[in-house]
Protein backbone atom coordinates (compact mmCIF):
# COMPACT_ATOMS: atom_id res chain seq x y z
CA UNK A 1 0.00 0.00 0.00
CA UNK A 2 1.31 3.45 -0.88
CA UNK A 3 2.16 5.82 2.02
CA UNK A 4 -0.30 8.46 0.77
CA UNK A 5 -3.15 5.96 0.93
CA UNK A 6 -2.26 5.09 4.52
CA UNK A 7 -2.25 8.77 5.45
CA UNK A 8 -5.60 9.36 3.76
CA UNK A 9 -7.13 6.42 5.64
CA UNK A 10 -5.80 7.76 8.94
CA UNK A 11 -7.14 11.25 8.24
CA UNK A 12 -10.55 9.93 7.29
CA UNK A 13 -10.68 7.67 10.32
CA UNK A 14 -9.67 10.56 12.58
CA UNK A 15 -12.35 12.78 11.05
CA UNK A 16 -15.09 10.19 11.56
CA UNK A 17 -14.03 9.32 15.10
CA UNK A 18 -13.34 12.78 16.56
CA UNK A 19 -14.44 13.18 20.19
CA UNK A 20 -17.56 15.10 21.10
CA UNK A 21 -16.53 18.35 22.78
CA UNK A 22 -19.05 21.18 22.83
CA UNK A 23 -16.84 24.15 23.65
CA UNK A 24 -13.28 25.44 23.43
CA UNK A 25 -10.60 23.96 25.62
CA UNK A 26 -9.44 26.67 28.06
CA UNK A 27 -6.18 26.55 29.99
CA UNK A 28 -5.46 28.99 32.81
CA UNK A 29 -8.90 30.50 33.44
CA UNK A 30 -10.47 33.53 31.74
CA UNK A 31 -7.09 35.15 31.00
CA UNK A 32 -5.44 31.92 29.88
CA UNK A 33 -5.16 30.13 26.56
CA UNK A 34 -8.19 28.89 24.63
CA UNK A 35 -7.91 26.23 21.94
CA UNK A 36 -10.38 26.22 19.05
CA UNK A 37 -10.40 23.82 16.15
CA UNK A 38 -12.41 22.02 13.51
CA UNK A 39 -12.33 18.98 11.26
CA UNK A 40 -14.16 18.79 7.93
CA UNK A 41 -14.29 15.77 5.63
CA UNK A 42 -16.35 15.58 2.39
CA UNK A 43 -16.20 12.11 0.84
CA UNK A 44 -17.63 10.60 -2.36
CA UNK A 45 -17.61 6.93 -3.37
CA UNK A 46 -18.27 7.51 -7.09
CA UNK A 47 -20.16 5.23 -9.44
CA UNK A 48 -20.24 5.42 -13.23
CA UNK A 49 -23.59 6.41 -14.69
CA UNK A 50 -24.06 6.49 -18.47
CA UNK A 51 -27.46 8.17 -18.14
CA UNK A 52 -25.88 11.37 -16.80
CA UNK A 53 -22.46 10.92 -18.45
CA UNK A 54 -20.30 10.75 -15.35
CA UNK A 55 -17.33 9.31 -17.21
CA UNK A 56 -14.80 7.00 -15.59
CA UNK A 57 -13.15 7.47 -12.21
CA UNK A 58 -9.51 6.59 -11.47
CA UNK A 59 -10.16 6.17 -7.74
CA UNK A 60 -12.80 4.37 -5.70
CA UNK A 61 -12.90 7.17 -3.14
CA UNK A 62 -12.59 10.95 -3.56
CA UNK A 63 -12.47 13.38 -0.68
CA UNK A 64 -11.48 16.80 0.64
CA UNK A 65 -10.29 16.94 4.25
CA UNK A 66 -9.41 19.92 6.45
CA UNK A 67 -8.22 20.11 10.05
CA UNK A 68 -7.76 23.47 11.84
CA UNK A 69 -6.26 24.21 15.25
CA UNK A 70 -6.14 27.74 16.71
CA UNK A 71 -4.76 29.03 20.00
CA UNK A 72 -6.26 32.27 21.35
CA UNK A 73 -4.80 34.23 24.26
CA UNK A 74 -4.78 37.82 25.49
CA UNK A 75 -1.73 38.96 23.56
CA UNK A 76 -0.80 36.14 21.17
CA UNK A 77 -2.81 33.96 18.76
CA UNK A 78 -1.48 31.12 16.62
CA UNK A 79 -2.99 28.63 14.21
CA UNK A 80 -2.27 25.84 11.76
CA UNK A 81 -4.32 24.02 9.11
CA UNK A 82 -3.73 20.62 7.56
CA UNK A 83 -5.35 19.82 4.21
CA UNK A 84 -5.46 16.47 2.42
CA UNK A 85 -6.87 16.58 -1.13
CA UNK A 86 -4.75 13.96 -2.86
CA UNK A 87 -7.87 12.72 -4.66
CA UNK A 88 -10.28 15.69 -4.57
CA UNK A 89 -13.99 15.70 -5.27
CA UNK A 90 -15.13 16.05 -8.93
CA UNK A 91 -14.86 19.45 -10.57
CA UNK A 92 -11.85 20.90 -8.76
CA UNK A 93 -8.96 22.10 -10.90
CA UNK A 94 -6.10 19.59 -11.41
CA UNK A 95 -3.62 21.72 -9.43
CA UNK A 96 -6.00 21.63 -6.45
CA UNK A 97 -4.90 18.03 -5.70
CA UNK A 98 -2.25 17.69 -2.99
CA UNK A 99 -1.71 17.68 0.73
CA UNK A 100 0.28 19.51 3.36
CA UNK A 101 0.15 22.45 5.78
CA UNK A 102 -0.84 25.47 3.65
CA UNK A 103 -1.80 27.78 6.50
CA UNK A 104 0.18 28.62 9.63
CA UNK A 105 0.32 31.94 11.48
CA UNK A 106 1.27 33.77 14.66
CA UNK A 107 -0.49 36.99 15.65
CA UNK A 108 0.49 39.37 18.43
CA UNK A 109 -1.42 42.43 19.68
CA UNK A 110 -0.73 45.14 22.24
CA UNK A 111 -2.31 48.56 22.87
CA UNK A 112 -3.86 49.12 19.45
CA UNK A 113 -1.15 47.32 17.46
CA UNK A 114 -1.61 43.91 15.82
CA UNK A 115 1.17 42.09 13.93
CA UNK A 116 0.63 38.88 11.95
CA UNK A 117 3.35 36.65 10.54
CA UNK A 118 2.43 33.73 8.29
CA UNK A 119 -0.76 33.14 6.27
CA UNK A 120 -3.68 35.56 6.51
CA UNK A 121 -6.76 36.87 4.72
CA UNK A 122 -7.57 40.54 4.14
CA UNK A 123 -10.12 42.77 2.44
CA UNK A 124 -9.88 46.49 1.64
CA UNK A 125 -13.25 48.23 1.27
CA UNK A 126 -15.65 46.24 -0.92
CA UNK A 127 -12.81 44.14 -2.27
CA UNK A 128 -12.39 45.98 -5.60
CA UNK A 129 -8.58 45.85 -5.38
CA UNK A 130 -7.96 43.37 -2.55
CA UNK A 131 -9.97 40.51 -1.15
CA UNK A 132 -8.27 37.28 -0.12
CA UNK A 133 -10.51 34.59 1.36
CA UNK A 134 -11.29 30.89 1.54
CA UNK A 135 -14.38 29.33 -0.04
CA UNK A 136 -14.01 25.56 0.17
CA UNK A 137 -17.05 24.75 -1.97
CA UNK A 138 -15.39 26.62 -4.88
CA UNK A 139 -11.84 25.44 -4.25
CA UNK A 140 -10.70 29.00 -3.49
CA UNK A 141 -7.94 29.81 -1.01
CA UNK A 142 -5.97 32.86 -2.14
CA UNK A 143 -4.37 33.68 1.21
CA UNK A 144 -1.21 35.78 1.50
CA UNK A 145 1.91 34.38 3.18
CA UNK A 146 3.97 37.18 4.69
CA UNK A 147 3.41 39.91 7.24
CA UNK A 148 0.63 42.34 8.19
CA UNK A 149 0.47 45.23 10.66
CA UNK A 150 -2.82 46.76 11.85
CA UNK A 151 -2.88 49.95 13.93
CA UNK A 152 -5.91 51.45 15.66
CA UNK A 153 -4.10 53.24 18.46
CA UNK A 154 -5.25 56.67 17.22
CA UNK A 155 -8.87 57.54 17.78
CA UNK A 156 -10.82 57.60 14.51
CA UNK A 157 -7.98 56.11 12.43
CA UNK A 158 -7.32 52.54 11.32
CA UNK A 159 -4.22 51.59 9.33
CA UNK A 160 -3.20 48.34 7.67
CA UNK A 161 0.01 47.50 5.79
CA UNK A 162 0.89 44.08 4.41
CA UNK A 163 3.15 42.19 2.05
CA UNK A 164 3.84 38.65 0.95
CA UNK A 165 3.27 35.88 -1.59
CA UNK A 166 -0.16 34.70 -2.65
CA UNK A 167 -1.15 31.06 -2.49
CA UNK A 168 -2.04 29.15 -5.65
CA UNK A 169 -3.10 25.71 -4.44
CA UNK A 170 0.20 24.13 -3.33
CA UNK A 171 2.50 26.72 -4.80
CA UNK A 172 3.70 30.14 -3.63
CA UNK A 173 5.53 31.78 -6.53
CA UNK A 174 8.49 33.83 -5.38
CA UNK A 175 8.40 35.87 -8.58
CA UNK A 176 4.92 37.21 -7.70
CA UNK A 177 4.76 39.49 -4.65
CA UNK A 178 1.87 41.49 -3.22
CA UNK A 179 2.02 44.67 -1.12
CA UNK A 180 -0.82 46.80 0.20
CA UNK A 181 -1.83 49.62 2.52
CA UNK A 182 -5.22 50.78 3.75
CA UNK A 183 -6.39 53.70 5.87
CA UNK A 184 -9.89 54.35 7.17
CA UNK A 185 -10.95 57.53 8.96
CA UNK A 186 -14.09 57.69 11.10
CA UNK A 187 -15.14 61.34 10.89
CA UNK A 188 -17.89 60.82 13.46
CA UNK A 189 -15.34 59.82 16.10
CA UNK A 190 -13.36 63.00 15.40
CA UNK A 191 -16.35 65.36 15.36
CA UNK A 192 -18.59 65.58 18.42
CA UNK A 193 -21.10 67.64 16.41
CA UNK A 194 -21.66 64.81 13.92
CA UNK A 195 -21.90 62.23 16.68
CA UNK A 196 -24.49 64.31 18.54
CA UNK A 197 -26.61 64.43 15.37
CA UNK A 198 -26.48 60.66 15.01
CA UNK A 199 -24.38 60.82 11.84
CA UNK A 200 -21.89 58.07 10.98
CA UNK A 201 -19.37 59.03 8.30
CA UNK A 202 -16.19 57.24 7.25
CA UNK A 203 -13.59 57.70 4.50
CA UNK A 204 -11.24 55.02 3.26
CA UNK A 205 -8.29 54.80 0.88
CA UNK A 206 -6.32 51.74 -0.24
CA UNK A 207 -3.35 50.94 -2.44
CA UNK A 208 -2.19 47.54 -3.73
CA UNK A 209 0.96 46.75 -5.71
CA UNK A 210 1.88 43.44 -7.29
CA UNK A 211 5.36 42.62 -8.59
CA UNK A 212 5.79 39.82 -11.12
CA UNK A 213 8.80 38.73 -13.15
CA UNK A 214 8.85 39.05 -16.94
CA UNK A 215 7.58 36.15 -19.09
CA UNK A 216 7.70 35.19 -22.76
CA UNK A 217 4.29 35.87 -24.28
CA UNK A 218 4.19 36.08 -28.07
CA UNK A 219 1.48 37.78 -30.10
CA UNK A 220 -0.15 35.23 -32.35
CA UNK A 221 0.48 35.80 -36.06
CA UNK A 222 3.32 38.30 -35.52
CA UNK A 223 7.01 38.38 -34.60
CA UNK A 224 6.32 40.66 -31.63
CA UNK A 225 6.99 39.82 -27.99
CA UNK A 226 5.03 41.62 -25.28
CA UNK A 227 6.87 44.09 -23.04
CA UNK A 228 5.20 43.24 -19.73
CA UNK A 229 5.06 45.60 -16.73
CA UNK A 230 6.77 44.06 -13.72
CA UNK A 231 4.68 46.10 -11.29
CA UNK A 232 0.96 46.87 -11.41
CA UNK A 233 -0.63 49.31 -8.97
CA UNK A 234 -4.25 49.83 -7.97
CA UNK A 235 -5.95 52.27 -5.61
CA UNK A 236 -9.41 52.57 -4.08
CA UNK A 237 -11.34 55.48 -2.54
CA UNK A 238 -14.60 55.10 -0.65
CA UNK A 239 -16.98 56.87 1.70
CA UNK A 240 -19.85 55.59 3.80
CA UNK A 241 -22.45 58.00 5.22
CA UNK A 242 -25.29 57.01 7.55
CA UNK A 243 -27.90 59.06 9.41
CA UNK A 244 -30.76 57.40 11.18
CA UNK A 245 -32.33 54.82 8.90
CA UNK A 246 -30.58 56.01 5.73
CA UNK A 247 -27.18 55.01 4.38
CA UNK A 248 -25.13 55.85 1.27
CA UNK A 249 -21.94 54.11 0.10
CA UNK A 250 -19.76 55.33 -2.76
CA UNK A 251 -16.57 53.68 -3.99
CA UNK A 252 -14.14 54.11 -6.89
CA UNK A 253 -11.16 51.94 -7.89
CA UNK A 254 -8.47 52.27 -10.57
CA UNK A 255 -5.95 49.72 -11.82
CA UNK A 256 -2.88 50.33 -13.97
CA UNK A 257 -1.86 48.50 -17.13
CA UNK A 258 -2.16 44.80 -16.41
CA UNK A 259 -1.97 42.57 -19.52
CA UNK A 260 -3.16 39.07 -18.59
CA UNK A 261 -4.85 35.95 -19.87
CA UNK A 262 -8.21 37.35 -18.73
CA UNK A 263 -8.04 40.49 -20.94
CA UNK A 264 -6.17 38.84 -23.83
CA UNK A 265 -2.94 40.61 -22.82
CA UNK A 266 -4.15 44.12 -23.56
CA UNK A 267 -2.84 47.27 -21.88
CA UNK A 268 -5.98 49.21 -21.06
CA UNK A 269 -6.39 50.49 -17.51
CA UNK A 270 -9.12 49.19 -15.24
CA UNK A 271 -11.80 51.10 -13.34
CA UNK A 272 -14.72 50.32 -11.05
CA UNK A 273 -17.35 52.65 -9.57
CA UNK A 274 -20.21 51.80 -7.24
CA UNK A 275 -23.01 53.79 -5.61
CA UNK A 276 -25.37 52.22 -3.10
CA UNK A 277 -28.25 53.60 -1.04
CA UNK A 278 -30.17 51.84 1.74
CA UNK A 279 -33.03 52.41 4.15
CA UNK A 280 -33.96 50.20 7.10
CA UNK A 281 -36.28 50.31 10.06
CA UNK A 282 -38.52 47.87 11.85
CA UNK A 283 -40.67 46.04 9.29
CA UNK A 284 -39.25 47.67 6.17
CA UNK A 285 -35.96 47.74 4.28
CA UNK A 286 -34.84 48.89 0.85
CA UNK A 287 -31.60 48.79 -1.12
CA UNK A 288 -30.68 50.18 -4.53
CA UNK A 289 -27.20 50.03 -6.04
CA UNK A 290 -25.36 50.48 -9.32
CA UNK A 291 -21.88 49.41 -10.40
CA UNK A 292 -19.76 49.93 -13.49
CA UNK A 293 -16.54 47.94 -13.89
CA UNK A 294 -14.11 47.63 -16.78
CA UNK A 295 -11.00 45.46 -17.07
CA UNK A 296 -10.93 44.80 -13.31
CA UNK A 297 -9.74 41.20 -13.28
CA UNK A 298 -6.71 41.45 -10.95
CA UNK A 299 -4.52 38.39 -10.31
CA UNK A 300 -1.07 38.01 -8.82
CA UNK A 301 -0.08 35.78 -11.77
CA UNK A 302 -1.01 37.10 -15.20
CA UNK A 303 -1.10 33.77 -17.07
CA UNK A 304 -3.56 32.01 -14.75
CA UNK A 305 -7.23 31.29 -15.44
CA UNK A 306 -10.08 29.69 -13.50
CA UNK A 307 -10.68 30.73 -9.89
CA UNK A 308 -7.09 30.90 -8.60
CA UNK A 309 -4.81 33.80 -7.52
CA UNK A 310 -7.41 36.56 -7.69
CA UNK A 311 -6.27 39.55 -5.66
CA UNK A 312 -9.68 41.20 -5.83
CA UNK A 313 -13.33 40.30 -6.01
CA UNK A 314 -16.04 42.15 -7.92
CA UNK A 315 -19.36 41.48 -6.13
CA UNK A 316 -22.23 40.18 -8.22
CA UNK A 317 -25.35 42.33 -8.31
CA UNK A 318 -27.63 39.33 -8.72
CA UNK A 319 -29.77 37.57 -6.14
CA UNK A 320 -27.97 34.62 -4.52
CA UNK A 321 -30.59 31.88 -4.52
CA UNK A 322 -30.68 28.93 -2.13
CA UNK A 323 -33.43 27.04 -3.98
CA UNK A 324 -32.30 24.44 -6.52
CA UNK A 325 -34.09 25.47 -9.72
CA UNK A 326 -33.47 29.25 -9.50
CA UNK A 327 -29.79 28.37 -9.06
CA UNK A 328 -29.61 26.35 -12.30
CA UNK A 329 -28.63 29.48 -14.24
CA UNK A 330 -26.44 31.57 -11.91
CA UNK A 331 -24.71 34.79 -12.83
CA UNK A 332 -20.90 35.03 -12.70
CA UNK A 333 -19.38 38.52 -12.56
CA UNK A 334 -17.77 39.57 -15.84
CA UNK A 335 -14.75 41.29 -14.32
CA UNK A 336 -12.35 41.21 -17.28
CA UNK A 337 -14.51 42.73 -20.04
CA UNK A 338 -16.61 44.68 -17.56
CA UNK A 339 -20.29 45.34 -16.98
CA UNK A 340 -23.00 47.76 -15.91
CA UNK A 341 -24.93 46.18 -13.03
CA UNK A 342 -28.03 47.38 -11.19
CA UNK A 343 -29.85 45.80 -8.27
CA UNK A 344 -32.76 46.81 -6.10
CA UNK A 345 -34.49 45.02 -3.24
CA UNK A 346 -37.42 45.85 -1.00
CA UNK A 347 -38.88 44.02 2.00
CA UNK A 348 -41.99 44.90 3.98
CA UNK A 349 -43.81 43.16 6.82
CA UNK A 350 -47.55 43.71 7.09
CA UNK A 351 -48.35 43.88 10.77
CA UNK A 352 -50.49 41.39 12.60
CA UNK A 353 -54.25 41.94 12.70
CA UNK A 354 -54.29 44.09 9.55
CA UNK A 355 -56.17 43.19 6.32
CA UNK A 356 -52.98 41.96 4.58
CA UNK A 357 -51.14 40.88 7.71
CA UNK A 358 -53.83 38.63 9.10
CA UNK A 359 -53.43 36.93 12.42
CA UNK A 360 -49.67 36.37 12.24
CA UNK A 361 -48.41 39.01 9.82
CA UNK A 362 -47.18 38.71 6.23
CA UNK A 363 -43.72 39.42 4.83
CA UNK A 364 -43.11 40.32 1.20
CA UNK A 365 -39.72 40.67 -0.51
CA UNK A 366 -39.03 41.94 -4.02
CA UNK A 367 -35.67 41.85 -5.80
CA UNK A 368 -34.61 42.89 -9.30
CA UNK A 369 -31.23 42.69 -11.06
CA UNK A 370 -30.26 44.03 -14.46
CA UNK A 371 -26.78 43.61 -15.97
CA UNK A 372 -25.42 44.71 -19.34
CA UNK A 373 -22.03 44.67 -20.98
CA UNK A 374 -20.08 47.78 -21.93
CA UNK A 375 -20.37 49.44 -25.31
CA UNK A 376 -17.53 48.23 -27.56
CA UNK A 377 -18.20 50.11 -30.78
CA UNK A 378 -14.79 51.83 -30.86
CA UNK A 379 -11.94 49.28 -30.79
CA UNK A 380 -8.31 50.28 -31.11
CA UNK A 381 -6.25 48.99 -34.08
CA UNK A 382 -5.80 45.23 -34.10
CA UNK A 383 -2.51 43.37 -34.64
CA UNK A 384 -3.21 40.37 -36.85
CA UNK A 385 -6.29 38.54 -35.58
CA UNK A 386 -5.81 39.53 -31.96
CA UNK A 387 -5.99 42.67 -29.84
CA UNK A 388 -3.11 41.48 -27.66
CA UNK A 389 -0.48 44.18 -27.26
CA UNK A 390 -2.90 47.06 -27.81
CA UNK A 391 -4.89 49.17 -25.38
CA UNK A 392 -7.92 46.98 -26.10
CA UNK A 393 -11.42 48.31 -26.55
CA UNK A 394 -12.62 51.73 -25.47
CA UNK A 395 -16.05 52.31 -24.03
CA UNK A 396 -17.95 55.50 -23.23
CA UNK A 397 -18.73 55.60 -19.52
CA UNK A 398 -22.54 55.69 -19.68
CA UNK A 399 -23.02 53.78 -22.93
CA UNK A 400 -24.10 50.17 -22.43
CA UNK A 401 -23.74 47.13 -24.64
CA UNK A 402 -25.49 43.78 -24.89
CA UNK A 403 -27.71 42.54 -22.08
CA UNK A 404 -26.04 39.80 -20.02
CA UNK A 405 -28.59 38.96 -17.37
CA UNK A 406 -31.74 40.04 -15.59
CA UNK A 407 -34.01 38.60 -12.94
CA UNK A 408 -37.08 39.66 -11.03
CA UNK A 409 -38.42 37.73 -8.07
CA UNK A 410 -41.08 38.20 -5.47
CA UNK A 411 -41.33 36.19 -2.25
CA UNK A 412 -44.28 36.05 0.13
CA UNK A 413 -43.87 34.49 3.57
CA UNK A 414 -47.00 33.77 5.56
CA UNK A 415 -47.61 31.98 8.84
CA UNK A 416 -50.98 30.27 8.47
CA UNK A 417 -51.22 28.88 12.00
CA UNK A 418 -49.08 28.40 15.07
CA UNK A 419 -47.60 25.25 13.58
CA UNK A 420 -47.61 25.85 9.82
CA UNK A 421 -45.94 28.50 7.63
CA UNK A 422 -45.80 28.82 3.87
CA UNK A 423 -43.61 30.80 1.49
CA UNK A 424 -44.10 31.35 -2.23
CA UNK A 425 -41.65 32.69 -4.78
CA UNK A 426 -41.99 33.64 -8.42
CA UNK A 427 -38.91 34.47 -10.49
CA UNK A 428 -38.48 35.67 -14.06
CA UNK A 429 -34.95 35.31 -15.38
CA UNK A 430 -32.89 35.84 -18.55
CA UNK A 431 -29.36 34.51 -18.99
CA UNK A 432 -27.33 35.38 -22.10
CA UNK A 433 -25.67 32.01 -22.50
CA UNK A 434 -23.59 33.09 -25.50
CA UNK A 435 -21.73 35.34 -23.04
CA UNK A 436 -21.94 33.43 -19.74
CA UNK A 437 -21.48 29.87 -21.13
CA UNK A 438 -23.59 28.16 -18.48
CA UNK A 439 -25.40 25.70 -20.74
CA UNK A 440 -23.71 22.75 -22.44
CA UNK A 441 -25.37 23.72 -25.73
CA UNK A 442 -23.14 25.48 -28.26
CA UNK A 443 -25.61 28.25 -29.08
CA UNK A 444 -28.31 28.35 -26.43
CA UNK A 445 -28.67 32.12 -26.90
CA UNK A 446 -30.76 33.98 -24.35
CA UNK A 447 -32.28 31.49 -21.92
CA UNK A 448 -35.56 32.84 -20.51
CA UNK A 449 -37.15 31.15 -17.50
CA UNK A 450 -40.19 31.43 -15.27
CA UNK A 451 -39.76 29.72 -11.90
CA UNK A 452 -42.31 28.93 -9.17
CA UNK A 453 -41.41 27.76 -5.65
CA UNK A 454 -43.71 26.67 -2.83
CA UNK A 455 -42.03 26.00 0.52
CA UNK A 456 -44.03 24.73 3.50
CA UNK A 457 -42.96 24.09 7.10
CA UNK A 458 -45.08 22.18 9.63
CA UNK A 459 -43.97 22.09 13.28
CA UNK A 460 -45.76 18.92 14.30
CA UNK A 461 -44.65 19.14 17.94
CA UNK A 462 -41.55 20.07 19.92
CA UNK A 463 -39.55 17.24 18.33
CA UNK A 464 -40.83 16.77 14.79
CA UNK A 465 -40.77 19.31 11.95
CA UNK A 466 -41.73 18.52 8.36
CA UNK A 467 -40.61 20.77 5.50
CA UNK A 468 -41.57 20.35 1.84
CA UNK A 469 -40.54 22.09 -1.36
CA UNK A 470 -42.22 22.09 -4.77
CA UNK A 471 -40.44 23.91 -7.59
CA UNK A 472 -41.10 24.25 -11.31
CA UNK A 473 -38.99 25.93 -14.01
CA UNK A 474 -40.36 26.50 -17.47
CA UNK A 475 -38.32 27.60 -20.49
CA UNK A 476 -38.24 27.05 -24.25
CA UNK A 477 -34.45 27.04 -24.41
CA UNK A 478 -31.66 24.71 -23.30
CA UNK A 479 -33.10 21.54 -21.66
CA UNK A 480 -36.63 22.91 -21.38
CA UNK A 481 -38.73 22.39 -18.21
CA UNK A 482 -37.60 21.14 -14.79
CA UNK A 483 -39.52 19.99 -11.70
CA UNK A 484 -38.15 19.57 -8.18
CA UNK A 485 -39.57 18.09 -5.01
CA UNK A 486 -38.15 17.76 -1.50
CA UNK A 487 -39.35 16.26 1.78
CA UNK A 488 -37.35 16.93 4.93
CA UNK A 489 -38.19 15.53 8.38
CA UNK A 490 -36.33 16.91 11.41
CA UNK A 491 -36.29 15.00 14.69
CA UNK A 492 -34.97 17.41 17.31
CA UNK A 493 -32.31 17.63 18.40
CA UNK A 494 -30.33 14.93 16.62
CA UNK A 495 -31.65 13.72 13.24
CA UNK A 496 -32.89 14.96 9.88
CA UNK A 497 -34.07 12.80 6.96
CA UNK A 498 -34.15 14.22 3.42
CA UNK A 499 -35.47 12.92 0.10
CA UNK A 500 -35.42 14.97 -3.13
CA UNK A 501 -35.68 14.63 -6.89
CA UNK A 502 -34.83 17.06 -9.69
CA UNK A 503 -36.53 15.93 -12.90
CA UNK A 504 -35.86 17.24 -16.39
CA UNK A 505 -39.43 16.79 -17.58
CA UNK A 506 -39.07 18.94 -20.69
CA UNK A 507 -36.25 17.26 -22.64
CA UNK A 508 -34.16 14.33 -21.38
CA UNK A 509 -36.50 12.91 -18.74
CA UNK A 510 -33.52 12.40 -16.40
CA UNK A 511 -34.05 12.19 -12.65
CA UNK A 512 -31.45 13.55 -10.23
CA UNK A 513 -32.55 11.87 -7.02
CA UNK A 514 -30.93 12.21 -3.61
CA UNK A 515 -31.68 10.69 -0.23
CA UNK A 516 -29.85 11.26 3.00
CA UNK A 517 -29.78 11.41 6.77
CA UNK A 518 -28.03 14.01 8.93
CA UNK A 519 -27.07 13.43 12.56
CA UNK A 520 -26.06 16.17 15.03
CA UNK A 521 -24.58 15.50 18.43
CA UNK A 522 -23.08 18.36 20.40
CA UNK A 523 -20.32 19.71 18.10
CA UNK A 524 -20.46 16.84 15.61
CA UNK A 525 -22.42 16.79 12.35
CA UNK A 526 -22.50 13.73 10.08
CA UNK A 527 -24.43 13.50 6.80
CA UNK A 528 -24.83 10.29 4.77
CA UNK A 529 -26.47 10.47 1.34
CA UNK A 530 -26.77 8.68 -1.96
CA UNK A 531 -27.88 9.95 -5.35
CA UNK A 532 -27.11 11.83 -8.51
CA UNK A 533 -25.72 15.35 -8.95
CA UNK A 534 -26.49 17.30 -12.11
CA UNK A 535 -23.71 18.86 -14.17
CA UNK A 536 -23.74 22.60 -13.63
CA UNK A 537 -22.13 25.43 -11.69
CA UNK A 538 -21.59 26.03 -8.00
CA UNK A 539 -21.50 29.77 -7.34
CA UNK A 540 -20.92 32.07 -4.39
CA UNK A 541 -20.67 35.86 -4.54
CA UNK A 542 -20.47 35.98 -8.33
CA UNK A 543 -17.62 33.40 -8.55
CA UNK A 544 -18.51 30.04 -10.09
CA UNK A 545 -16.94 26.58 -10.31
CA UNK A 546 -18.07 24.06 -12.90
CA UNK A 547 -19.30 20.83 -11.30
CA UNK A 548 -19.48 17.65 -13.43
CA UNK A 549 -22.30 15.15 -13.12
CA UNK A 550 -21.74 12.50 -10.48
CA UNK A 551 -23.44 9.60 -8.74
CA UNK A 552 -22.48 7.80 -5.59
CA UNK A 553 -22.51 7.51 -1.83
CA UNK A 554 -21.48 10.67 0.04
CA UNK A 555 -20.24 11.37 3.56
CA UNK A 556 -19.95 14.88 4.98
CA UNK A 557 -18.60 15.32 8.50
CA UNK A 558 -17.78 18.43 10.53
CA UNK A 559 -16.58 18.81 14.09
CA UNK A 560 -15.93 22.04 15.95
CA UNK A 561 -14.54 22.72 19.37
Amino acid sequence: MKPTKSLSSLLLAAALAAPAVSEAITIGGDNGVALHGSVQADVLFPKEDEAINTGKYDKDILFNTYADLNMISRYVDAGVRLEFMKWPLPGYEPDFAGWGVPNIYVKGRYKGFELTAGDFYEQFGSGFILRTYQERSLGIDNSIRGGRLKVNALRGFNFTVLGGLQRRYWDWKKHSQVYGADMEVNISELSRRLADKGIGWTFGASYVLKHEDDQDIDITGTDYRLNLPKTVGAFDLRTNFRKGNFGVLGEFAWKGQDPSFDNNYTYGKGTAAMLSGSYSRSGISALIQAKRSENMSFRSQRMMSGTSVFLNNMPAFAYQHTYSLPALYPYATQAAPGEWAFQGSFAYTFKRKTPLGGRYGTKIKVNASYIRGLDRDRPTPILGNSIAGTDGYKSAFFKMGEEYYHDFNIQIEKKLSRSYSLSFMYMNQMVNDDILKISEAEHAGKIKTNIFVLDGKWSIDNRFTLRTELQYLTTRQDQKDWAYGLVELSVAPYLMFTLSDMWNCGDTGTHYYMGGVTANYRSNRLMLSYGRTREGFNCAGGVCRKVPASRGFQIAYTYNF
